[in-house]
């Protein structure tokens, strides 16, 4: 097949399968012909007329000037108007056109028209102002934990201890039993006091995060669950040596701070194996547990689930959830570790 023929096969591919719809039509606006994504797009059939874009009914003409802006001008590269389709509904559309042939005896021109689907750009602009807004609020919302926190454990913290204190000071000064039994009372729940704050200020973002990073922060994690869960055994296994960039370190904890958290109050699993491995350009986090999973197929990702996933996705990373009906349930997420990320 000679170079031509390939060409001329080439080009009816690009001109059946390409999603722009491409158009060719005469100075009268008649289409002379169109691609399958033009007329899907439009409505419009071989040998109708282009109908006028919204601008094109509006605007002021100079002289004699084609009402068409597109044709008055022969080749423009770039404009964007709402174009009506076969049902009255317009669309707004990214618009270019050239033209392709030019009868210096009868004066006939044909020019090409291709016409972009704004629509679905503005759905994917859309999302991504949607995901970035949902990133801004989950950095607000870990810079506002790590206030409230340091606040709990620096602030209300020590002026409690700093009354407990006090308390031991006076107690050492009493006599009467009466008023001695009622110290201990306010010494007892003074502590209980105490051991609340220091659990909200960890449940809100552990001080080891920062301190001693990820890895240490879920071992504590672990222990802390274990202690008040003894019906349920979790493993941990990593290959990470080094820190993390901050911003990695607190989503990672947060997923499997849930997961781990989801696990205990609706799995009634007595296993639960974790493991992230460090490789050259991500990182791999694997959680799995032997709990009573659900079908997937017929529950949509709770709230949880879906915080998980913003997360890592927060990272640029990907998430997937795999479970079955008493056979467990298994989370995976694969995080890039990118140059912007440290």
């Amino acid at each position: 097949m000679c170079s031509i023929q390939y060409e001329n096969k080439y080009l009816h591919q690009i001109f059946e399968n390409i999603q722009d719809g491409i158009i060719i039509m005469d100075q009268s606006r008649k289409i002379l012909a169109m691609n399958p994504s033009a007329k899907k797009l439009t409505g419009w059939l071989l040998h109708d007329r282009v109908p006028y874009c919204s601008f094109c009914e509006t605007r002021l003409l100079q002289g004699n000037e084609n009402k068409c802006y597109l044709i008055a001008h022969d080749e423009v590269p770039y404009f964007l108007s709402d174009m009506p389709t076969y049902h009255g509904k317009k669309i707004n559309v990214e618009m270019s056109t050239a033209l392709m042939f030019h009868d210096a005896t009868t004066h006939e021109k044909e020019y090409l028209l291709v016409l972009r689907d704004q629509s679905l750009m503005q759905k994917e602009k859309e999302a991504q102002l949607s995901k970035k807004m949902i990133q801004k609020l989950i950095e607000a919302k870990e810079n506002e934990h790590k206030r409230l926190a340091q606040e709990l454990h620096d602030g209300v913290g020590q002026a409690l201890y700093s009354i407990s204190v006090a308390l031991q000071a006076i107690e050492s000064f009493v006599n009467d039993t009466r008023i001695q039994s009622y110290v201990d009372e306010v010494q007892d729940e003074l502590n209980h006091v105490m051991n609340d704050i220091k659990a909200y200020s960890y449940q809100l973002r552990p001080q080891s995060i920062d301190r001693l990073g990820l890895v240490a922060t879920i071992q504590g994690l672990m222990h802390t669950l274990e202690k008040s869960n003894p019906n349920i055994t979790i493993t941990f296994t990593t290959t990470l040596k080094n820190r993390l960039p901050s911003l990695m370190e607190i989503n990672l904890y947060r997923v499997i701070q849930e997961a781990l958290h989801n696990t205990i109050k609706y799995a009634n699993a007595t296993q639960v194996v974790i493991e992230l491995i460090d490789m050259p350009h991500k990182l791999e986090l694997t959680i799995r547990d032997n709990g009573k999973g659900f079908d997937t197929s017929k529950r949509s990702m709770g709230l949880g689930l879906k915080h998980m996933e913003e997360r890592v996705n927060l990272l640029r990373g990907s998430f997937q959830i795999a479970s079955e009906l008493q056979q467990g349930t298994i989370i995976r997420a694969s995080v890039p570790k990118e140059d912007h990320l440290l």
